[in-house]
């Protein structure tokens, strides 16, 4: 009876998800959360308590059918420091 419980209390803590954090731009400076995207190529971003996006070095990081747009976080030396990009369906462009 002991080891069916063991068991059973492994396999139940094994398949909890952990949550991953993801660097929080505020904290950061500019050149940091710059330099972040710049060598990881594409990154989760938490720009704030609940917002979060993805950022990317160059268009190589997005699907083929999306384009790139500047993309703008507060850091804790700059309110709109440019990090880099984020990718965005290229047919917004054509929506009316």
């Amino acid at each position: 009876m002991r080891r069916v419980s063991f068991v059973l209390a492994m396999a139940m803590s094994a398949s909890g998800a952990y949550a991953q954090s993801r660097p929080m731009t505020p904290g950061m400076t500019c050149n940091q959360a710059r330099n972040l995207v710049l060598s990881r190529g594409a990154i989760v971003l938490g720009t704030g308590t609940y917002t979060y996006d993805r950022y990317v070095r160059d268009q190589r990081f997005c699907e083929i059918n999306e384009t790139i747009e500047p993309a703008l976080v507060p850091t804790r030396d700059t309110p709109q420091c440019l990090v880099g990009y984020r990718c965005r369906d290229a047919d917004f462009l054509f929506d009316d």
